[in-house]
């Protein structure tokens, strides 16, 4: 990457920043959140460290905003899929949502390390605006989650947060490890086969008919 340039404007401060998402993105792309630090992203970017502390002094600031674009993604998708006055079956809302979750994996990789990790380490201003974000997105599709299948607001809400949960448990499930699937290896275990498009459809359509 090229050579470090400060930043002398607010048009260039946010390139700076969209390098920086850019940047660590493509680290989580390979590499185990652990083994991502402030000096990894600062060597992936030709950066000193010192440059990198001057636009993010956490990197759970920099998951926060990637995480925050990746689920305006998600729920944009969401809410295009189901028009208002839509008569879709659950078979076919499961079919659907389970095709977006399945596209968008690597938002249900971020969402896996959002509460644990992630969320206790930002200030609390930045939270504010990644809740408040997250709040207006899920409301709006539990509304239509609500309308389509003839539930309450409250029980489309437990919905769309049961599939998020399990679809961000299943995007890192340890069966992706290498170590794990060393480890298997040696005891010789061969796990299931997943299909994360058919487990999630599957899990749709369940807790879809259940509707509590």
């Amino acid at each position: 990457m090229a050579d470090y340039i400060r930043a002398r404007s607010d048009e260039h401060k946010e390139e700076r920043l969209t390098q920086i998402k850019e940047a660590t993105a493509e680290l989580f792309a390979s590499c185990p959140y652990s083994e991502i630090t402030l000096t990894t992203i600062a060597e992936k970017l030709g950066w000193s460290r010192a440059n990198l502390y001057k636009y993010v002094t956490t990197k759970e600031e920099i998951f926060l905003e990637i995480s925050a674009e990746k689920m305006s993604a998600y729920y944009g998708s969401l809410l295009s899929a189901f028009p208002q006055g839509n008569n879709f079956s659950i078979d076919v809302i499961a079919e659907v949502w389970a095709g977006i979750l399945n596209a968008n994996q690597d938002y249900m990789r971020y969402v896996s390390y959002l509460n644990p990790v992630i969320e206790t380490n930002v200030t609390v201003e930045r939270l504010a605006v990644f809740k408040k974000k997250y709040y207006d997105f899920a409301n709006d599709f539990c509304k239509c989650l609500s309308r389509m299948i003839g539930i309450s607001q409250d029980a489309a809400y437990k919905i769309q947060l049961d599939v998020l949960f399990y679809a961000s448990s299943n995007a890192v499930c340890c069966y992706k490890n290498p170590l794990v699937q060393e480890a298997l290896r040696q005891i010789n275990i061969t796990p299931l086969p997943m299909d994360f498009y058919k487990d999630m459809k599957d899990f749709l359509k369940m807790r879809l008919e259940w509707k509590e």
